[in-house]
């Protein structure tokens, strides 16, 4: 791994170098904004995780689509939607199942290290979970585990954190 960098590096001129660099601080700088961005998002609870990954209990995991699987909060209710690629089956009408309830309980932390966590329960028709969500340092792209009080299946759903209203997700319809 070591040669490679050196060798993609080692024909470069000076110039080629310095943009190389002032691109990676950019790059490092905007994720770290639109990690700031997602903090306060989930600190107002006012934010959509678009889901790109879904981990089912036993560990199986698929890739989705964002628009259709996610967790988002707003208003003071939140609402957890996961959905398959066939549209049209499932509850929801879009492949799967969308759930929302009321949210309480809510604790945020942030570590030494700058990671950010929020729990959360929530409770409505057709869901008593609660929902784990943590953030790390310097990045939007967090991870999501709903724990069912109802029985012990949970499920964890990967992706980005945006504020609610900046989001692209299409919400089914709800139990």
């Amino acid at each position: 791994l070591i040669v490679c960098s050196c060798a993609s590096t080692a024909g470069l001129t000076p110039e080629e170098k310095a943009k190389k660099e002032e691109e990676k601080r950019i790059e490092a700088y905007q994720d770290s904004m639109k990690h700031v961005i997602a903090v306060e998002s989930l600190k107002n609870l006012n934010f959509a995780l678009e889901a790109d990954k879904v981990i089912l209990k036993r560990g199986r995991s698929f890739f989705v689509t964002p628009t259709t699987n996610c967790i988002s909060a707003a208003d003071g209710k939140a609402t957890v939607q996961v959905a398959s690629m066939r549209a049209g089956a499932g509850l929801n009408g879009i492949g799967g199942i969308t759930v929302e309830g009321n949210t309480s309980k809510v604790v945020t932390k942030t570590d030494k290290k700058g990671n950010f966590s929020l729990s959360m329960y929530v409770n409505g028709v057709g869901i008593s979970a609660s929902v784990f969500i943590s953030l790390p340092a310097k990045s939007n792209t967090a991870s999501a585990n709903v724990v069912s009080n109802f029985h012990s299946y949970n499920i964890t759903l990967q992706g980005n954190v945006v504020p609610f209203n900046d989001s692209n997700i299409y919400k089914g319809r709800s139990l």
